[in-house]
């Protein structure tokens, strides 16, 4: 059974597509005129295993809110049209990752009650100009609309940088475990 899935959504703020394959090998084609945003993506891809597309456009000269946020709705939406039924699903998954000074613990489960914990410190370095905050807005349309229970909690850290490597390799890794 293939478990892949092609979503396009157009907004007055963004035209997203995204094509997910669960049972990929970490392909990624990722653009969403964000580059610090499609280095994320891409470690996610690559971690989980996925092969990933991701092609985006947004309203970039207001900020990067809409993009970001609706990338993750558009993956999420991907996510729950790939796992179908979730039939034959570890649907539990685990990954502690480190990155250099960071370690972060990603726990997820395809209940299809959504839900996101997300504590993740906010240091003053690394990120460039991309507001690290969006991470989180990220994570949470992904695992709203993925239907999934996702807890990521950084034990400790200092480099902004190398927390959200971190929380993107782990998401990869423990969302990889459940599917």
């Amino acid at each position: 059974m293939a478990r892949h899935a092609k979503i396009d959504r157009k907004t007055k703020e963004t035209d997203i597509t995204i094509e997910l394959n669960l049972d990929g090998h970490g392909d990624a084609a990722i653009g969403t005129g964000v580059p610090f945003f499609d280095h994320m993506l891409t470690l996610f891809s690559v971690h989980g295993f996925f092969d990933l597309k991701v092609d985006a456009q947004g309203d970039l000269e207001v900020d990067f809110h809409h993009t970001v946020e609706d990338v993750g709705l558009v993956l999420g939406d991907a996510l729950n049209q790939a796992l179908g039924l979730r039939e034959g699903i570890t649907r539990y998954g685990y990954s502690v990752t480190p990155m250099d000074e960071s370690l972060t613990a990603v726990a997820v489960d395809l209940s299809k009650r959504p839900y996101l914990v997300y504590n993740v410190p906010h240091p003053s370095t690394g990120g460039g100009n991309f507001d690290t905050s969006l991470a989180k807005e990220f994570f949470r349309a992904f695992a709203v609309k993925g239907g999934m229970n996702l807890h990521i909690n950084v034990r400790y850290g200092e480099n902004e940088y190398h927390l959200l490597e971190s929380v993107y390799k782990s998401a990869g890794r423990g969302l990889k475990q459940a599917v």
